[in-house]
């Protein structure tokens, strides 16, 4: 079968298409044709080195997927042949077929295509879990989502608004606003052109802001926990801008905030039946039409560098899919 293979830490340019060993069922797993693999923008560090999990190679690229089950292993109930399933292995989807415990397979509804079904389990997985679990975000209250174009910034605003939240999308460019306006966002903040403390003290009005959901750091972290509301959240997610930020911690007494990590995938690690069970919601919300899970593209398998380098160059809003 074909995959796409990482065999040094390297530039998407370096990767190989390859023929390797189709995978066989073991005890308790499953083996999915893969009919579509989703890149976040950790793939992009992970293939160059600058991942907090550094595979064995040779491994492949995208922890996302979706497809239909060919055979199981010894063991396996609630998963047959036939199934049409999504999930997330943390890597190694970038290829034709994949074998996977079958615990961690969702069933995916006929409603549901596989494209977007691919793209579902990481970005709307964190982002379900940041506002639910971490944040407790209550209906009424004022949610900025920074980076608000990506994968998981229109999750955010998405989730944000099922929610009850009035969602304000920051983002670098007024296209990317735009495309945050039109998938729910109630007010938008340009903070390439603009200032973003300033907009947010506006915007926040004497309150302040209830949540940040922040998956940037960089130069927008301080200006975002500024604005925060007495009894704040400030949800650290990633940093996508590159640069870890330095807090001041005068900030979190003055206000009395939080500052809450969030770590998705070590807590569906450690409670793998409440990521099922937020996993259900996610799927029956997008299959109801309430979740966009918008692709922005859609790349062969042999085409996986230019992805890459399209998630890394920042012009993606929304998903990148790749198809066997």
């Amino acid at each position: 079968m074909k995959a796409v293979l990482c065999t040094h830490f390297c530039t998407p340019d370096e990767l190989e298409f390859a023929d390797v060993e189709a995978p066989q069922a073991g005890a308790g797993e499953a083996v999915v044709r893969v009919k579509a693999a989703a890149l976040n923008f950790f793939d992009t560090l992970i293939i160059a080195g600058k991942y907090q999990h550094k595979p064995p190679f040779p491994f492949s690229p995208a922890a996302e997927f979706a497809g239909v089950v060919e055979r199981v292993g010894t063991g396996v109930t609630g998963i047959a042949p036939g199934d049409r399933v999504m999930g997330n292995i943390g890597w190694g989807a970038a290829r034709e077929t994949v074998a996977v415990p079958a615990q961690q397979l969702v069933q995916v509804p006929d409603t549901l295509d596989f494209e977007r079904a691919a793209g579902l389990t990481v970005t709307y997985g964190t982002t379900l879990y940041a506002l639910r679990q971490r944040a407790e975000l209550k209906a009424g209250e004022t949610l900025v989502v920074l980076g608000a174009s990506g994968g998981t910034g229109l999750a955010a605003i998405e989730i944000g608004k099922i929610m009850g939240a009035r969602v304000i999308a920051c983002a670098s460019s007024d296209d990317k606003l735009a495309f945050a306006r039109d998938h729910g966002a109630d007010a938008t903040v340009n903070y390439a052109s603009g200032d973003l403390r300033g907009a947010l003290k506006r915007l926040g009005g004497e309150h302040g802001i209830d949540v940040v959901y922040d998956p940037v750091g960089g130069p927008y972290a301080e200006p975002a926990v500024r604005s925060l509301a007495w009894e704040g959240r400030y949800l650290v997610v990633g940093f996508a801008a590159g640069e870890i930020p330095k807090l001041p911690l005068n900030l979190v007494l003055l206000k009395s905030c939080d500052i809450r990590g969030v770590l998705w995938g070590s807590w569906v690690t450690r409670e793998p039946a409440a990521q099922r069970a937020l996993m259900q919601d996610i799927v029956a919300w997008c299959a109801q039409g309430k979740l966009s899970a918008h692709v922005h593209a859609v790349y062969p398998l042999a085409e996986t560098a230019a992805a890459l380098k399209a998630i890394a160059d920042r012009k993606v809003m929304g998903k990148i899919v790749l198809r066997p």
